[in-house]
């Protein structure tokens, strides 16, 4: 129970502040009269694209799991990380939208990071930590304690491709409320990770790296 209320407790902060940080972006370096919006190969730009295509990955595998399992943690934490990574994903493409900037780029994925080249896209693994499509597909025929060992598995490598990148954010973006959510990003999914961790060693299972 204390593990429930822990991810509730998260989730709930994480979309409070969501309003709070919409509101504030263009407040803070985001377009306002004062500073001028980034621009489409910026740092700012490129984290907020990236971020967004890797959001949505994950709100994808957590709706698969949900489907696919009747237990009620997994089910929590699958919707919990389904909520708050779809309204931080609305805000991403909003902050493009008030920037004037492309949603998508014909750069590789991760470039603002100087990573282009490592961005493989082998299988639809877009970005680090992403699932392939043949994982993706394994978790829909999957059912019960093996969905949700998947499941887990591939939430924690898409965590740990998400710090990275939410980590390059707080170091390299100049608007001061997007650094805050990547930081937030951070702090958050390593929280997940151990919860996650928890989670597979009950199920006797353990993370894939």
């Amino acid at each position: 129970m204390r593990s429930a209320a822990l991810i509730a407790g998260a989730a709930a902060t994480a979309l409070v502040a969501a309003g709070a940080i919409t509101y504030a972006v263009a407040e803070d370096g985001g377009g306002s009269s004062n500073s001028p919006a980034p621009t489409a190969d910026s740092a700012d730009a490129g984290f907020a694209r990236d971020m967004a295509v890797h959001h949505q990955q994950a709100v994808e595998m957590s709706y698969i799991v949900r489907d696919r399992t009747k237990n009620v943690e997994v089910r929590r934490l699958a919707y919990d990380i389904a909520q708050t990574q779809a309204n931080q994903r609305g805000m991403l493409l909003g902050w493009l939208d008030l920037w004037g900037l492309p949603k998508v780029s014909a750069d590789p994925p991760m470039t603002w990071m100087g990573m282009g080249d490592m961005a493989s896209g082998k299988d639809g693994a877009l970005m680090p930590g992403m699932a392939t499509n043949t994982e993706l597909k394994k978790l829909n025929t999957l059912s019960g304690k093996p969905a949700e060992v998947l499941f887990l598995q591939l939430m924690t490598d898409h965590h740990k491709g998400g710090i990275h990148m939410a980590e390059g954010c707080v170091e390299k973006c100049r608007v001061g409320v997007e650094k805050r959510l990547a930081q937030g990003m951070v702090d958050a999914q390593q929280s997940e990770i151990q919860l996650m961790a928890d989670m597979l060693k009950a199920r006797g299972a353990k993370a894939r790296s």
